[in-house]
């Protein structure tokens, strides 16, 4: 398994309910594909460098993991396809 870290930008209109929601949807689907959840991360509402989607403010969410490949190229069709959130990364780290 490799080590990735990915960060993604959520929408700041949702609640707490809905943030809760998507930060648990996103470590499952690590955990359920045999990864590992080592550290998320709630960095709160921040303001954006330029507007993204009309919005000014997004809530920043910072995730450390360790998976195989296929599971962080599903993450990243998962980002794309969530209307919820704004902008995605993910980025293998190396040793």
């Amino acid at each position: 398994m490799r080590e990735y870290e990915t960060m993604y930008i959520l929408d700041p209109t949702l609640d707490e309910e809905a943030i809760n929601g998507m930060v648990d949807k996103f470590k499952n689907l690590v955990e359920e594909r045999g990864g590992e959840v080592k550290e998320i991360d709630r960095w709160g509402k921040r303001k954006l460098a330029y507007p993204i989607k009309h919005q000014k403010e997004g809530y920043y969410v910072l995730m450390n993991f360790a998976a195989d490949a296929l599971t962080a190229r599903e993450m990243e069709r998962v980002f794309r396809i969530t209307p919820a959130v704004l902008r995605h990364i993910v980025i293998r780290k190396d040793k």
